[in-house]
Order: C-alpha cells, then sequence, then structure tokens
C-alpha cells in the first residue's frame, strides 16, 4: 500500500475519532474540567482532561518483526500532512537526518500496517532513587530502551516527510497500564478497539504562559527517567547542540532548572528537586495513584521552558519550533538560592539574561550549555493565552555555532 492511500485510511479514522469524542472537549480553563478546542495545538486531540493531566489521542497498529506494536502521531515536517492528521507542523524535522541518517527510520507500510525496522523493549522496572539533595539521583533507570535501530522519528518509505511516531505499548493485550511492563511510562490507559490511547501531559511554561507537552523519549538515560519516556540514545545524534535557532538544525532549547524553589504550586516552585519532592517523581503513574496525579495538576511537574512555540506572532519564530529539545539543566548559584531569588521562570530568553550574569548556570558553575540530552516532547496546548513573543531580548553574548 502506498504512503498516500495509508494517508487516506488513517485520516479517515482520525475522522471518525473526532466524531466520537467531539462533544467532551467543550469546557472552560482552569484546574479542571475540558481544555476548549481552541486552547490545543494538536487538532487530531481527542480531549484534554486538566483535572487529571491526561490527553486522549488516535492510536495506530504497526507491527516490528511481526509482533504488533501501537504508536501515535504527534508532528509532521510537512504542513500539508500535518493538516491531514491534524499534528503539530514542525518543519525543522525534515533536518534530522543531516550527519545522522539513524535518527529517522523508515518505515514501511503494508494493508495500512506500519512495518517498523526496531521497536520499543518495554519490559525494564523504572527505577529512581532520589540524592541527598534529590536532584542528582543516586541511581537512574529508564523504564523502555529503544531496541537497536528504533528512533522515535520515522519516514514512510518512498516519502521525504518526517513524523515524530513513538512507539507506546506492545501486543494485543491484556495493557499493564500499573508498573508499565508493555507500555509506556506516561500510557495511563489504552483501547485498541477504539484506536485511543490516554497520555499524561506534562505542565510547563512558555513565552511567559502556562503550556503543556507530551513526552515520550530521550537520549539521556537520566532524564529519559525523569520524562517517563523511552531511552532512545540515538537521538543524541540530532543536529545540533546549543543552536535552537539554527535553520539547518532539529533541535530547540529546553530550560531545566534543578534547584528551584520547592512546594504544591508553581509558580513559585520549579525544578527537578522539585519533581522529585511535590511531584512525587519516583513512584509509578497510573490512574489509582490518585496522590501522584493531584500533585502532578497543583503543580508538581518540574515546569521546563520551551524556546518555540507554534502560536508566536513572528512566523520565523513559530516556524523553528521542533518537539526535538536540546536539554540545558540550569542551576541557581548558592547566592540565588540563599536570597529567594529561584523562583519559576517562564521565558528561555530571561533564563538566558540570568546565565550571562552567572545567576544560572550549568552544574558545577560554568556557562549554561546543552547537556547533549535530547527529548521528545511535542507540544500539546497551552492553559489561558497562548505564548505569543519571547519576554526579553536573547543576550548579545549568546551566538549559534555554526556546524
Amino acid at each position: 500500500m502506498s504512503y498516500q492511500s495509508w494517508s487516506r485510511r488513517t485520516a479517515s479514522s482520525l475522522l471518525l475519532g473526532f466524531a466520537v469524542c467531539f462533544a467532551a472537549v467543550e469546557n472552560t480553563t482552569g484546574q479542571g474540567g475540558d481544555l476548549p478546542r481552541s486552547n490545543i495545538t494538536m487538532q487530531s486531540v481527542l480531549r484534554v482532561d486538566l483535572s487529571r493531566n491526561i490527553a486522549t489521542v488516535p492510536l495506530y497498529e504497526g507491527r516490528v518483526r511481526g509482533q504488533t506494536v501501537w504508536f501515535v502521531l504527534m508532528d509532521a515536517s510537512d504542513e500539508a500532512s500535518a493538516r491531514q492528521f491534524g499534528l503539530n507542523f514542525a518543519p525543522r524535522l525534515a533536518n534530522a537526518s543531516n550527519g545522522c541518517p539513524a535518527c529517522v527510520q523508515t518505515v514501511r507500510v503494508n494493508n495500512g500496517i506500519a512495518e517498523f525496522t526496531a521497536g520499543v523493549d518495554f519490559s525494564p522496572a523504572r527505577i529512581l532513587v532520589p540524592g541527598p539533595q534529590l536532584f542528582p539521583p543516586l541511581s537512574a533507570q529508564p523504564g523502555s530502551v529503544a531496541q537497536t535501530g528504533y528512533s522515535d522519528l520515522a519516514r514512510v518509505e518512498g516519502s521525504s516527510v518526517v513524523f515524530n511516531a513513538p512507539i507506546v505499548a506492545t501486543g494485543t493485550g491484556p495493557f499493564d497500564v500499573i508498573t508499565h511492563s508493555n507500555t509506556l511510562d506516561r500510557v495511563m490507559s489504552i483501547d485498541i478497539a477504539r484506536r485511543t490511547v490516554d497520555l499524561l501531559f506534562i505542565r510547563a511554561f512558555s513565552h511567559g504562559r502556562d503550556i503543556f507537552y507530551f513526552s515520550f523519549g530521550s537520549s539521556g538515560g537520566v532524564s529519559a527517567v525523569f520524562e517517563r519516556g523511552t531511552f532512545v540514545p540515538v537521538l543524541s545524534g540530532l543536529p545540533f547542540q546549543n543552536a535552537s535557532d539554527h535553520p539547518r538544525g532539529a533541535r530547540g532549547a529546553i530550560f531545566a532548572l534543578a534547584n528551584g524553589q520547592r512546594g504544591r504550586t508553581s509558580p513559585p516552585a520549579q525544578g527537578l528537586m522539585h519533581v522529585i519532592a511535590d511531584g512525587f517523581a519516583a513512584q509509578d503513574a497510573h490512574l489509582q495513584n490518585t496522590a501522584l496525579i493531584e500533585a502532578l495538576v497543583a503543580g508538581g511537574d518540574s515546569h521546563n521552558v520551551l524556546d518555540f512555540f507554534t502560536t508566536l506572532r513572528d512566523p520565523g519564530l513559530a516556524r523553528l519550533y521542533t518537539p526535538m529539545w536540546d536539554l540545558q539543566i540550569g542551576e541557581w548559584s548558592p547566592e540565588a538560592v540563599a536570597s529567594g531569588q529561584n523562583v519559576a521562570q517562564t521565558d528561555a530568553n530571561v533564563i538566558r539574561q540570568l546565565a550571562v550574569r552567572r545567576i544560572v548556570t550549568s552544574p558545577g558553575g560554568v556557562q549554561l550549555h546543552s547537556s547533549n540530552a535530547v527529548v521528545n516532547c511535542p507540544i500539546l496546548g497551552f492553559l489561558d493565552q497562548p505564548p505569543t513573543e519571547p519576554q526579553a531580548p536573547k543576550p548579545a553574548s549568546v551566538t549559534i555555532p555554526v556546524p
């Protein structure tokens, strides 16, 4: 079956899903209720439940060497394909193979079923043992690991379009949505008859606004644990480190602050110590763990900061959006912590301004820079107002290294 016929068949499934679930998405914003459709960037999303941090999205069937797998579609490098499937348009995904052919796997489609080169092993137990200061952890083990040849990014054979198509489950059921032995650690429920999956999303910031995103994989083992995602080492080859707005790159910058303030809500709380203590990061995420879900809804996520968003007024900046984020871990200086300056930050350029003044550095006190862990975090939507513009100018000393 050709890419075009697979597209028509899949698009029909999406329309059916909209018809079934549309009535569930018309409530107002807030901590509870459902997010309005006007606040969702990815129109294939069927429902966003703010009371549980769960989004329902279409599910697709695939195969890996004869084994049934299930995947989702999040972003596309081609605008027409993004519109057709209701995905985020991420034009810089077209650059993903630059210098890294293995970063995009080729998928063959037979009778409407995607045949992946490799898949994901969901059987490992996710382990996070907090350190003496919570972060860094004493030990961390991802709950799912990519097989050799696997990438979240895929291109259908015969097409140049790059899709963000992470595998989220294996087999035909029953599916383990408690300890996640055959599902991604963010899968809350899965329905292969209706072809839907409920995913635990993340609350974060971009350009001064409250936003939401999904999380699927990371090239770093520790960050995969924190993200409740799959360890996908090949993604570290994506172009380029420390070059968030490079037109030939495929990465944007995401900022995680290690030692922001702690507490139930964000702001003022933010960061990796905060998500361990106040978001119960060491625990398994599932619907029965109501304490964890309530903590995340209240503000227990690490509240990372994204450099780009598709709603930005400047079309050039909006087109720099990519779901592949170059992780920069910031650490507040001891003086900033002592003075209570380490409150939640909501804008990438404000963090860069703090970094120029060495109020925020990378761990060890060196200039803030990429950790070279790439995280796959497609945007989902925004809470009240869309991100529209940077809240501060980019410091002149922050330059783009040209490869």
